[in-house]
């Protein structure tokens, strides 16, 4: 399954960069996120409840940053089980750049799932994978003095209002 957005950010691209390193923001920002804490120079332990419709699973796992180009890019890989559910994992691509005196961020994953989990269905995952992407930069942008809002299914869009 692939995910995705491209998102302007009213912040410069150093606020945005230390902003997605900031494990407060991050717990703010990621919809039903229990936990997100340093476990190492370069990862993470997550722990995020996940609406999938009729279920709400809570996902435990980790995240590593890869390909790490401050204040630029870098790559995010996590893999989480979902008790019963089994399995997840995905990776993403981050991309920031400048625009103007905001932060154009561009985001590309994909992930996937095993076990009990994909007998929910791809649409049903993908959906809710995809809501839990744009809620998180949703809110994001928000705590940056927005007011976003998201576009197009697949592909979220922040602006100014």
């Amino acid at each position: 399954m692939d995910f995705g957005g491209h998102y302007i950010i009213a912040a410069p691209r150093h606020e945005v960069w230390e902003a997605l390193n900031d494990t407060a923001m991050l717990k703010a920002a990621i919809p039903g996120c229990h936990k997100i804490d340093w476990s190492g120079e370069n990862t993470l332990d997550l722990e995020i409840k996940v609406n999938l419709g009729v279920i709400h699973p809570v996902f435990k796992g980790g995240l590593t940053l890869s390909n790490i180009m401050p204040s630029k890019s870098y790559t995010l890989t996590g893999k989480g089980k979902g008790g019963l559910l089994g399995p997840a994992e995905g990776a993403a691509d981050i991309v920031l750049s400048d625009a103007g005196d905001e932060t154009d961020l561009v985001f590309s994953a994909e992930g996937g799932a095993s076990g009990q989990i994909m007998k929910l269905g791809k649409a049903i995952i993908g959906n809710s994978a995809q809501k839990v992407i744009d809620g998180f930069f949703e809110r994001f942008w928000c705590r940056h003095g927005g007011q976003g809002h998201s576009t197009a299914a697949g592909m979220g869009a922040l602006t100014h209002p």
